[in-house]
């Protein structure tokens, strides 16, 4: 599986994450709210990021709010249990 490994840096942390239109801080936030919409698993690890990015509690809430009427009340509720944790 070291293959696959390696190609998730290289592809993601290789090419997204070295763009620079968007800081650093911005692109977590918008990984969160992606992953939020797709109630990925890996949500809680994501707030956690933000968290020692530099997003406050209270701007990943503000983010899942603007998405409520894009994702739903159990998407949004899943992550804002992800912001608690």
């Amino acid at each position: 599986m070291r293959h696959i490994q390696d190609y998730l840096s290289a592809h993601c942390f290789g090419d997204f994450y070295t763009r620079g239109a968007v800081d650093l801080q911005m692109r977590e936030l918008i990984t969160f709210c992606a992953i939020c919409c797709l109630d990925g698993c890996e949500a809680k690890a994501r707030a956690q990021a933000n968290l020692r990015m530099g997003n406050s509690r209270e701007m990943l809430i503000d983010a899942v709010t603007q998405c409520l009427p894009f994702i739903g009340f159990p998407r949004t509720l899943n992550a804002g249990s992800c912001i608690g944790e």
